[in-house]
């Protein structure tokens, strides 16, 4: 029931993506973009440093790692699909949780005719809480937010770096996280 809910979700947040793309394909008055080449599915893979933010204990941070998939509807649009887990962090002598969310995002690309393109997103999705010791195991509606740069080195393959937020609202304190990432995000 709960990756119903998930997919559901991921559902919700690109469908309107979706939709205005396909509008813009019907309008003869709405432009083209101006590269179809660079639009379609892509694949990602991202790794950094977590900062939890947690008033149910001790602050911490953790290595984070994950990845997606997404699509890119014009030069300035494009979202995806990610799972991203974080772990370990000590939250009190003999406890530990990780983190684990998946989400639908969406982004806004400062598309220009450099190599560097800057990017905002948001997105919504649903975390989980793995505890041990004195923490235990919960789950709940997540919410994130990215900022960052892309780095073209191909016209497929592009290196990400950026500041993601990421919360996880369960019952008690909520699971806050501030990650500094690099990842790659290749093209098809």
């Amino acid at each position: 029931m709960k990756m119903f809910k998930v997919l559901l979700l991921a559902g919700v947040v690109l469908a309107p993506a979706a939709v205005t793309a396909q509008a813009a394909d019907l309008d003869p008055d709405v432009p083209a973009a101006a590269d179809p080449a660079m639009m379609g599915l892509y694949l990602r893979a991202d790794a950094g440093w977590s900062f939890l933010e947690w008033s149910g204990g001790n602050d911490d941070n953790a290595f984070v790692a994950g990845g997606g998939v997404g699509y890119r509807y014009s030069d300035n649009v494009r979202a995806d699909i990610t799972a991203d887990w974080s772990g370990d962090y000590s939250i009190a002598p003999g406890a530990e949780i990780s983190t684990t969310t998946v989400l639908g995002n969406v982004y806004f690309d400062w598309a220009n005719d450099s190599m560097f393109t800057p990017y905002i997103g948001v997105g919504a999705g649903y975390g989980w809480v793995n505890g041990s010791g004195l923490a235990g195991d919960d789950s709940g509606f997540a919410v994130g937010a990215a900022a960052g740069i892309s780095i073209d080195l191909t016209n497929n393959l592009a290196v990400d770096t950026g500041y993601r937020f990421r919360d996880i609202m369960v019952s008690g304190s909520d699971t806050k996280e501030h990650q500094a990432t690099v990842g790659l995000r290749f093209s098809f």
